[in-house]
């Protein structure tokens, strides 16, 4: 663990180097035509550097290095050991390289370098591990056959994967999708989020250094409307891995539609419930967990618990647990560890929050918090917010608002509370606490979601696969089904003489 004081992290990221280029076929470059974009540090409102703004031309260029890497069988038909030796050495360079993995996302989207240095970056580190052990030991079937005729059931790598990634953990969701890819063997093209490409580029420096061959893995800073939509139409990305927002997610499926009918893996939009029984004993716990499901990552979570159903006989004395845990979280330097909330990643986003606050105010009551504050006079903050007898189709209890803002909802029994948190466009996870053996199952059991967390919040393993239903996408991350997406079932008949 990094235990570094205020002063310690101020100074390391006085000192910090940026790469701004685009790193293509083994090399970092310039964008074809020059342009850049600022990157700024949401905590300040200072721009950190200029990042190369890639765009069709330099998609072309990055897919063509992907598929050459490909063909040449430098990595897609290396010995399985050899693509694990890499991506070990490279979950070593990303441990050895801690402190300056966390500050760039930090730096970038304004996350408290406490949790990227103790969650997000060595999160990076083992997944990459995690995958490089599974390398060899993923088998192949023989299926039944008569005699004279053996069936091999293979699984081959896709060949090139495009994977677009979001700004609120821009390494995590850069390492969910690109180790995965790679370990199957895929070449990778990486769009990271404009907001926070900087842990990407020095990911891309990194993976050189581990020895993933030139090719391998490709990263294209730049917006959605250019870079990303390049890939998306692009004719010769046979994947794409995309998480964000669900109505960026529909425009990546008409992409496919529209060009090559490549595979697209959605991972999109959430707005989890959190149901909370009367027979849970440890409703301090309850609320504690609540409090961190909705205000870790300044509520900048896909999965966020931010719709909080109680059983009206202790709604309002678990009201008064959460108002105090919120007093308790208030925004602050994210370089400084004694900070509990960071900074919002930008401008437009903490105007968003504020305007959903700022309806909820006319419609439900507000229980404590609802400013956008600074912090030394400068940046993008927002107070942990809680609005109390909010109304089920009250559009902060409806709509995704990726902010710290919780909407309180009261029940009566166990069939309304299920029925409210399945009343949902969204099905990305959920949380029910309750002692009742019985009702832990049976309402996890009914609650449509891809992940039900039981008296805990937000579940997470390598072991287990992320990702939702209905309106929160199908793709699946982590585990070894993530594989499923990166490789194709390949049938090879032989006929032979019995």
């Amino acid at each position: 663990m990094l235990d570094f004081t205020h002063n310690d992290w101020k100074a390391r990221a006085a000192a910090l180097s940026f790469r701004n280029q685009a790193f293509i076929g083994g090399r970092f470059v310039d964008a074809a035509d020059g342009d850049t974009f600022d990157c700024i540090n949401p905590a300040t409102g200072k721009v950190l550097t200029r990042v190369a703004s890639c765009k069709t031309a330099d998609v072309d260029a990055a897919v063509t290095a992907a598929r050459k890497a490909f063909n040449s069988g430098s990595w897609s038909r290396m010995a399985p050991e050899g693509r694990k030796t890499v991506l070990l050495r490279l979950a070593e360079l990303i441990r050895e390289n801690l402190a300056e993995m966390a500050l760039l996302d930090s730096l970038d989207m304004g996350k408290l370098v406490t949790d990227a240095a103790t969650i997000d970056a060595p999160g990076s580190a083992y997944f990459f591990q995690w995958y490089a052990e599974a390398i060899d030991k993923i088998y192949d079937e023989v299926a039944p056959t008569g005699p004279g005729d053996l069936a091999l059931i293979r699984r081959v790598p896709l060949g090139v994967v495009a994977a677009v990634t979001p700004w609120n953990f821009p390494l995590d969701m850069a390492t969910w999708k690109s180790a995965a890819a790679l370990a199957a063997g895929n070449s990778v093209v990486l769009k990271p989020a404009e907001q926070s490409p900087l842990s990407a580029l020095r990911l891309a420096e990194l993976a050189a250094e581990a020895g993933v061959p030139d090719g391998v893995f490709n990263v294209v800073p730049g917006f959605g409307e250019t870079a990303g939509q390049a890939l998306g139409l692009h004719m010769d990305v046979d994947c794409l891995a995309f998480t964000g927002s669900t109505e960026i997610g529909k425009l990546f499926m008409q992409y496919s539609g529209r060009s090559n009918m490549k595979a697209v893996w959605p991972e999109t939009g959430g707005k989890s419930p959190n149901l909370i029984f009367a027979d849970c004993e440890n409703l301090d716990k309850a609320a504690e967990m609540a409090a961190f499901g909705i205000f870790f990552n300044q509520g900048e979570t896909c999965s966020a618990n931010s719709r909080l159903y109680v059983q009206r006989e202790i709604k309002d004395a678990f009201v008064e647990k959460m108002v105090a845990l919120a007093k308790a979280n208030q925004p602050g330097d994210p370089l400084d560890p004694a900070s509990k909330m960071g900074a919002i990643v930008d401008g437009k986003q903490t105007e968003r929050i504020m305007r959903f606050i700022e309806a909820g105010k006319t419609t439900a009551d507000l229980v404590v918090g609802g400013k956008q504050v600074t912090v030394d006079g400068q940046g993008h903050y927002v107070e942990p917010t809680i609005f109390d007898e909010v109304d089920h189709d009250d559009p902060i209890a409806r709509e995704e608002i990726f902010g710290p803002v919780l909407s309180i909802i009261p029940f009566d029994t166990e069939a309304e509370a299920v029925k409210m948190a399945n009343d949902s466009i969204y099905g990305l996870a959920a949380s029910v606490w309750t002692d009742n053996l019985s009702r832990a199952h049976r309402v996890a059991d009914a609650i449509h979601a891809g992940t039900v967390s039981v008296n805990t919040v937000d579940a997470l393993s390598a072991a287990t696969p992320f990702g939702g239903m209905k309106q929160s996408g199908f793709g699946r991350d982590l585990s070894l089904h993530s594989l499923d997406k990166y490789t194709a079932l390949k049938t090879i008949w032989i006929k032979y003489q019995a």
